[in-house]
């Protein structure tokens, strides 16, 4: 399993905001300027220019070479640095970020569209050392997937787990 380290407050910060999140998801397989990512996530490029921002100061987004665009203006690519997957949250930070998670995950499933989600539930009756079992070793899987290369022209999957109480 991949080694994580705890995050910092502002990196908690930063990772508080569903926009952010989906902010962070966007620029991982290549990278967008600011106005890509407004029009990607239907906002106002002054809105995501406030949340890039957040983003680069806590290293979640790199800004890569500016550019010249179509008019000439210049473009400035992000590119996510691919760190929130290696943090670690404790209990009460957690908590804290849950919402945004959920917040993110819905707006994601929202834009492609309730034919393209594949999922299931399931309910299962274990003790803790079963459930700690079971969260490590989906974990372990995860990780085994982040660590592979990208593979240029794959459709990109995105993945979203939750453990919740069943009854």
């Amino acid at each position: 399993m991949t080694e994580k380290r705890e995050a910092t407050p502002a990196e908690l910060e930063a990772l508080g905001s569903a926009i952010r999140l989906r902010i962070i998801r966007l620029a991982y397989q290549r990278p967008l300027t600011n106005k890509e990512i407004a029009e990607r996530l239907g906002k106002d490029p002054a809105t995501t220019l406030h949340h890039v921002r957040k983003l680069v100061a806590a290293g979640f987004l790199e800004a890569m070479p500016e550019r010249r665009g179509n008019r000439g203006a210049k473009e400035i690519p992000y590119r996510a640095a691919g760190v929130s997957w290696g943090l670690s949250f404790r209990d009460d930070d957690r908590v804290g970020l849950a919402e945004a998670m959920l917040q993110a995950y819905l707006g994601e499933v929202s834009d492609a569209g309730l034919g393209k989600l594949l999922q299931t539930r399931l309910v299962v009756q274990i003790d803790e050392s079963a459930k700690a079992e079971l969260m490590d070793r989906i974990e372990a899987v995860l990780d085994e997937f982040v660590q592979r290369p990208l593979e240029p022209g794959a459709e990109r999957t995105a993945v979203y787990v939750a453990f919740y109480p069943g009854e």
